[in-house]
């Protein structure tokens, strides 16, 4: 479900930040997204790690290349990934209007699947501040690319950084349900109109 970015030219041009630049997946990038789904420091939030043998015989030469997949570069390597991706309606976690208030863009979609923003980062870039960087620059593109569009998050209440993060990035609480065996946090950035 990624037609959200159906409007919008893809892959849009390299975005740069002060550290980063988020564009496109190549191949040189296979090894860090077999890294990436292999770690079991980022799997412990996302479902659980797979087995770097398994990742290395199945991915493909250039892996992510897809409508909104940004890869997260610093100094040349990848360091991360970004989705905006739209949500399954079928999942727990509904936009309502008193989510996103009058002045808002478009609000919540009756039928569902709002425009989900996800990322992960390899552990070594934990902790400087690249996954608030870049999800704000994919952020950015979004707005510009799709004025008055929500944008939502939906995480673990128990993983504490990706928690601060949704606050730094404005997101905020809409709902709390039960997923994957454990309680959900879904929060929701409106956009202005």
């Amino acid at each position: 479900m990624t037609d959200h970015t159906s409007a919008a030219a893809w892959p849009p041009a390299p975005a740069k930040t002060e550290r980063l630049v988020l564009r496109e997946s190549e191949a040189r990038d296979r090894a860090a997204f077999v890294a990436l789904f292999s770690s079991p420091e980022v799997g412990t939030y996302v479902g659980g790690s797979r087995p770097r043998d398994e990742l290395d015989r199945a991915m493909p030469e250039v892996p992510g290349r897809r409508r909104g997949l940004f890869v997260v570069e610093l100094d040349g390597a990848m360091i991360g990934m970004i989705t905006l991706d739209r949500r399954d309606p079928g999942r727990p976690g509904r936009l309502r209007p008193e989510h996103v208030g009058p002045g808002y863009g478009a609000g919540p979609r009756p039928e569902g699947g709002e425009v989900e923003l996800g990322y992960m980062f390899l552990p070594e870039a934990w902790g400087r501040g690249y996954a608030a960087e870049a999800c704000a620059a994919a952020l950015d593109w979004f707005a510009a690319a799709h004025p008055g569009e929500p944008v939502v998050l939906s995480t673990r209440l128990a993983n504490g950084r990706a928690m601060r993060l949704a606050a730094k990035l404005g997101f905020v609480e809409a709902e709390r349900f039960e997923e994957y065996g454990a309680e959900q946090w879904f929060g929701v950035r409106a956009a202005r109109a």
